[in-house]
């Protein structure tokens, strides 16, 4: 890969981003700061400057309000760059519109004291990246990419890869994973090998899911035959795709992966956002922070906010 994916993100996609910056980062857990976050009974060492003294005198023992934490925002990334996500039959790869994807979240996260750190999956291993400000940790995705070896190989299981990434850094924060969420061995039904680790993943964190996608991943066109090679196995096959018949199973077998995968994000507890390569993904990702704000009353407390796009 040689060309930067982000010279397709002129002013006018930036001007776009701008609009979408939700603005400074509530913390999710108690703890040293200043707004109030719960009223609860007076404890001995309690600050007596925290008395709430309207239910004080609605009660009668002497209550606290305890305050939400001004912590700033620790985002990581794992990004998966798996021989699968080297596949797109539109305006790029899907590992492009991933990389896009890192950077509109350095753009969207930064802010003073705000990090971002970047892990790849690869046939390489489990890489990761020095935590940085946002925007510049974002910016050097694209040479993270061309440092890739993006030979056919076998990855580690994304399975291991999100549990190692639950491991290594336990301060709560903001975790999103980009995948395609497809299983080397063809397996689209749940349960999935990755999604107990994620479930524990999303137990201390706020997770998202961005799961990347391709149009041919979901529609085989009529273009008679073809060899069809899984970029993972290396194994290949012949196909006669004028077969009305074939066309169809294979849409509604793709369907069927997409709805299980859908599920398998969403009962995790992590926030699910899919962008395709066929696809505005501004535009989608626009969609869900939207939603992400009606619910913001949730939003900051893992596993509590289901919205997905």
């Amino acid at each position: 890969m040689t060309d930067n994916p982000f010279r397709t993100l002129d002013l006018a996609v930036r001007r776009r981003l701008d609009s979408l910056v939700p603005g400074d980062h509530d913390s999710s857990r108690l703890g040293a700061g200043s707004e109030p976050e719960e009223v609860v009974r007076y404890q001995p060492g309690d600050d007596v400057r925290r008395i709430d003294w309207n239910i004080t005198a609605r009660s009668v023992d002497m209550h606290v309000w305890r305050p939400r934490a001004d912590n700033q925002l620790d985002t990581w990334v794992l990004l998966d760059l798996s021989p699968s996500m080297a596949f797109g039959t539109v305006t790029g790869e899907k590992r492009d519109l991933a990389a896009q994807v890192v950077w509109a979240i350095g753009e969207l996260t930064d802010a003073p004291g705000n990090r971002m750190g970047i892990a790849t999956l690869s046939p390489d291993g489990i890489n990761w990246g020095r935590p940085d400000r946002s925007r510049f940790a974002a910016h050097r995705c694209a040479r993270l990419l061309d440092a890739v070896d993006h030979r056919e190989g076998t990855a580690p299981p994304l399975a291991d890869a999100v549990d190692a990434f639950a491991r290594r850094y336990r301060r709560t924060g903001l975790r999103i994973v980009i995948s395609d969420f497809i299983d080397p061995d063809g397996r689209h039904e749940e349960p999935f090998d990755w999604q107990l680790p994620l479930r524990h993943l999303a137990a201390r964190h706020d997770v998202i899911a961005v799961e990347v996608t391709d149009p041919r991943e979901r529609e085989l066109p009529d273009v008679g035959s073809v060899v069809l090679a899984d970029p993972e196995s290396g194994r290949q096959r012949h196909v006669w795709t004028s077969d009305r018949g074939l066309r169809e199973k294979y849409a509604a077998a793709a369907m069927e992966r997409e709805q299980a995968i859908h599920r398998g994000l969403i009962g995790t507890g992590a926030e699910h956002l899919r962008v395709d390569t066929g696809r505005d993904w501004l535009r989608d990702l626009a969609a869900f922070l939207r939603g992400r704000r009606r619910t913001a009353h949730t939003v900051g407390h893992p596993g509590r906010n289901r919205h997905t796009r």
